[in-house]
């Protein structure tokens, strides 16, 4: 950070070495309570997410689009999670609960790289949802490997643009003398309230670029569901529109959830000037969900439902196999 002296009223920048995350007030029973919660949802998130990468990876029957897109999901998924929540649980019983100036930096970026692609990566499954319904016979010339790759590669772009934008333009600000972010991480709202300076350009570009994101995913989303309820109505077989059912509305699902989290914290009047209300909600998007999205995909889906069982019998027949040699009865 730039070391010059910036006066905005009776303030002075100052040069920040590092920043403290204040996140949940209390005593040291209310941070034990906060891990005890914190942790095993955590792991489950792991667990959750690296199963629906490890079945679609191995499953011959799930190595479609649709499937392609989930797994990459699943990869964000677990990679959101893993850039905000360690640090949090270290945090918990930590009694300066510090973060680097750099490590601050870099937790913003991942986490504007990470969401960009979750809300790209939603409109492009929709899109493939479209395809498959409503164009079914030019679906495996349209939605081909080299096309997936290239719409993956795609959403990974759009996530490193946004990340470098907002990282640079949040992080150019003159901080002031408080270093105290009222949040469990690094993100633009409270990190906009340290500094200094006049702040609207930031704010402008921010809603902006976000704006753009979401208004441009939103629309493929709406237009592609659009689309796939007039085929649905049209269908004739009530087993095609369960199949369909079932599929898009663990999509549906997902959409909601993500995108109704980020208005919470983002889309209210005030968004950018309090973040206090965001804490609840921000631990439910970046823990709660990503925990549950595997539940919904799976639970919701018979296709991901009978590979799980396949890879359960692989796995138990390989068990018995390994047994049976040891025992020397095979």
């Amino acid at each position: 950070m730039s070391k010059s002296v910036h006066k905005n009223g009776s303030l002075q920048a100052v040069s920040l070495q590092f920043f403290v995350l204040v996140g949940f007030g209390g005593g040291a029973e209310t941070q034990a309570l906060l891990f005890a919660v914190f942790l095993p949802l955590y792991v489950l998130t792991i667990l959750g997410n690296l199963t629906m990468i490890v079945v679609i990876t191995l499953d011959t029957g799930l190595h479609s689009p649709m499937y392609f897109f989930l797994k990459n999901l699943s990869f964000v998924d677990l990679c959101l999670s893993s850039v905000i929540v360690p640090n949090a649980l270290a945090n918990i019983f930590s009694s300066s609960k510090v973060i680097s100036f750099e490590g601050c930096a870099t937790q913003l970026f991942f986490f504007s790289f990470l969401g960009a692609i979750e809300a790209v990566l939603l409109a492009v499954m929709a899109y493939d949802r479209f395809m498959a319904i409503c164009s079914p016979l030019r679906y495996p010339v349209t939605m081909n490997p080299a096309t997936c790759a290239h719409l993956v590669l795609g959403t990974f772009c759009v996530g490193c643009l946004n990340a470098i934008v907002q990282t640079s333009l949040t992080f150019q600000l003159p901080f002031c003398s408080s270093s105290h972010i009222s949040s469990f991480f690094c993100d633009i709202p409270p990190l906009i309230k340290l500094a200094c300076a006049d702040t609207t350009l930031n704010e402008l570009v921010i809603l902006g670029i976000c704006g753009f994101i979401v208004v441009c995913t939103v629309l493929v989303i709406i237009i592609s569901y659009g689309y796939i309820t007039v085929t649905i109505v049209r269908m004739q077989s009530g087993s095609g529109r369960h199949k369909v059912f079932s599929t898009c509305g663990s999509h549906m699902t997902a959409v909601s959830l993500f995108y109704g989290t980020g208005f919470a914290i983002y889309g209210q009047p005030g968004g950018i000037e309090s973040t206090e209300h965001g804490n609840l909600v921000s631990i439910i998007n970046t823990l709660v969900i990503p925990m549950f999205k595997p539940l919904i995909y799976s639970l919701r889906n018979k296709d991901v439902k009978d590979a799980l069982r396949r890879l359960g019998q692989r796995h138990s027949l390989v068990k018995k196999s390994g047994w049976c040699q040891h025992q020397g009865l095979c």
